[in-house]
């Protein structure tokens, strides 16, 4: 522990039973921090109340690979924040385990030497940096005080007048601000809020509710048994896996998309840890990952980012990995045993589940020889067992405010003319549930993985309605669908938001109005003064017309649509691409992204096979484009940089026979590339 957490931890003993200010932050998440940094800069008496024993939440909680899309959208004490990160890694101190410049040979997570920023980083190193910013501002940090679920929240009509803490401690305010990944402040104030998927129809979106058909991305890529005795449904099913789902694609639903822990892991032998066996080891939990270890997948279930110093924030990846699908949908509004019961199941289930790979005889000798070279960093964590201090809450509850941000926003059409801050990243939920096809195999259901345009959020989102609370703002759980929310959910947005929220709390103080009544003429003054980006296509730029499947004809597999290993940056600036965008590999982890284009073709026959892209100067000359047929393997090298050599940009690779069905693929690689790799779309034509 710093001596700046303890001395905030001193500081959280000596205050009163009651305490009064200006703003009482609940929730130390990333945008409780600059939220209260924020209010204190503007000359506010703030408090920032925090749970657990540490700050930060997942930024300091092991998701160091920063999840932002356009970097451009990211502005105020968040890119303060990042550059703060970058001149950290700017001291040749800092690298302890390897060079700085080793680590940006391959420009990892779309890092670049020559800029004043940096988005990936070390756990400890942003806790060190929050500790800074904390202390310069002289925030007040309260510790290990929790909400009292069943009193935590007095109001007088539509104003909250205090909270109070299970100890019994009380905090007044004249305005408050729910930071934390729960919203549990907001649901107690009486605000309203949703759990679960809408239906499509409730918002006018596309990509919502149930995805039965919709998800394609981490999947099986072999057919898996599910049933407790294989081949025989009267024995039930495995762990983890539940009937086929009932009702339509875009149908609404309890269901939230799954959480997991993002692991800081090394192969350094110098600081690696291996990765111990949970006392409550299950070996029922991971039947099914066993069975499609023996069917032959041999892809590595995880998703490691580097980070400096030979470490990883590492994801969930393919289809049975560290998300536990379908095992919290009792937490968003759970109490704190039943929230605490399901932590320690995810905890102990990925633990297991590493260890499972590293160990386990029924899982082939090179994967698990590959799993025990790994483990996790020993200088990370080390007050939790090296364990991340924060689980992945990717939605709980999300309030339903003024203004409900959706997939038109997301997708710049429908524009909000009260922004608070941008949102970027592509539409990304994870699976919710693993369940049984009508075939008898298992599938699971809920990834989507749709591109955005740089986007708005509005100020009524991040407040609720003027009848249910007027002194309350709410930048993490704020007012979105869940697939809009899938966008909006980037800890560098929460970072914006909460800085934007406690700028609208001192208007508000300052000019004795609601919330919902203040002039946000002055917010937005306020908001561009302090370096927040609100929009950089206003007015918003014209859509390109976009090529749709049916003017290139045949079997046409989009970007959208394809398994991906990578390749999450999105592009929608470089006009004739076909669909709502295309995606590229960031010019970074060559050898580590893959993108694989399944048909399903109506007849066996020759087909000729092609794929769009867009040229540029900036793209791979030499990209490896591997189709799989009837008769075997090609691989076609294609010169990105060179325009393609037919209409609507498609560059044919060659005719092949394939069978019926979807027992052939087309994949494009990223490995031996310089330059960006283009994903756009793939087409079979019957010849």
């Amino acid at each position: 522990m710093t001596m700046k957490l303890l001395f905030a931890l001193v500081l959280s003993t000596t205050l009163p039973a009651t305490a009064a200010y200006d703003i009482v932050v609940y929730g130390g998440s990333s945008g409780g921090i600059t939220a209260a940094i924020q209010a204190a800069r503007m000359g506010k008496t703030a408090v920032l109340i925090e749970p657990t024993k540490f700050l930060g939440g997942l930024t300091t909680g092991g998701l160091g690979a920063t999840d932002i899309g356009n970097k451009k959208a990211i502005g105020g004490i968040s890119r303060e924040f990042y550059h703060r990160i970058w001149k950290h890694y700017s001291n040749h101190a800092s690298w302890t385990l390897q060079t700085r410049e080793s680590y940006y040979k391959n420009k990892p997570h779309g890092n670049t030497a020559d800029e004043e920023t940096m988005w990936t980083f070390e756990p400890h190193v942003a806790t060190q940096v929050y500790d800074d910013m904390i202390k310069e501002a002289k925030v007040r940090v309260v510790f290990s005080e929790r909400l009292d679920l069943k009193k935590g929240v007095v109001k007088d009509g539509t104003r909250i007048t205090k909270i109070i803490m299970e100890s019994g401690r009380e905090f007044e305010g004249a305005m408050f601000i729910d930071a934390t990944y729960e919203g549990d402040l907001m649901a107690k104030a009486g605000v309203s809020y949703h759990v679960g998927r809408e239906p499509n129809a409730q918002y006018g979106e596309t990509i919502n509710g149930l995805q039965v058909a919709g998800a394609k991305h981490h999947q099986f890529i072999k057919n898996v048994d599910p049933y407790v005795k294989p081949g025989d449904p009267s024995s039930g099913l495995v762990w983890g896996v539940t009937p086929m789902p009932e009702g339509k694609d875009g149908d609404g639903d309890k269901r939230i998309q799954a959480y997991n822990f993002r692991m800081c892991n090394t192969n350094d032998d110098a600081i690696r840890v291996p990765f111990a066996k949970p006392a409550s080891y299950d070996e029922k939990q991971f039947e099914l990952l066993l069975r499609n270890c023996e069917a032959g997948d041999p892809r590595h279930p995880w998703a490691p980012t580097p980070m400096p110093n030979h470490k990883t924030d590492t994801n969930n990846n393919f289809a049975f990995s560290t998300d536990m699908i379908g095992m919290n949908y009792d937490y968003p509004d759970g109490d704190y045993a039943t929230r605490a019961k399901i932590w320690k199941a995810h905890e102990d289930y990925q633990q297991g589940l590493m260890w499972t790979l590293a160990n386990h005889p029924r899982v082939p000798e090179k994967i698990r020889a590959y799993y025990a070279s790994w483990g996790l960093a020993k200088d990370e964590f080390t007050e939790n067992g090296n364990w991340p201090r924060q689980m992945y809450v990717r939605e709980a509850r999300r309030m339903v405010g003024g203004y409900v941000m959706s997939e038109k926003n997301c997708k710049r059409r429908e524009i909000v003319e009260d922004s608070v801050g941008m949102g970027a990243y592509n539409m990304d939920s994870h699976h919710t549930q693993r369940h049984v096809t009508q075939e008898g195999f298992a599938r699971n259901e809920g990834d989507i993985q749709i591109g955005t345009r740089p986007y708005p959020i509005s100020y009524r989102s991040i407040t609720p309605k003027a009848a249910e609370c007027t002194n309350l703002l709410v930048p993490v759980c704020l007012s979105a669908s869940h697939i809009a929310y899938g966008s909006i959910r980037m800890e560098p947005v929460f970072m914006v938001m909460g800085q934007s929220a406690a700028t609208a709390a001192v208007i508000a103080i300052d000019s004795k109005k609601d919330l919902q009544q203040i002039d946000y003429a002055k917010l937005k003054e306020r908001m561009l003064a302090d370096g927040q980006m609100l929009d950089f296509e206003s007015p918003a730029a014209p859509e390109h017309a976009a090529i749709t499947k049916e003017q290139l004809g045949g079997i046409v597999v989009d970007d959208s649509e394809a398994e991906l290993t990578g390749f999450s940056a999105e592009g929608h600036t470089t006009p004739g691409f076909v669909g709502e965008g295309y995606r590229h590999d960031g010019d970074s982890l060559k050898g580590e992204q893959t993108a694989r284009f399944t048909p399903n073709l109506p007849a066996a026959g020759q087909y000729r096979v092609a794929i769009t892209y867009t040229a540029l100067g900036n793209r791979a000359e030499a990209v490896p484009v591997i189709i799989h047929h009837a008769d075997g393997e090609k691989t076609v090298i294609v010169n990105q940089k060179q325009k393609p050599a037919e209409k609507n940009n498609l560059q044919p690779l060659g005719t092949f026979r394939f069978e019926k069905g979807k027992t052939g693929w087309l994949e494009i690689r990223n490995e031996g590339t310089s330059g960006h790799v283009i994903l756009d779309a793939a087409q079979w034509l019957s010849k």
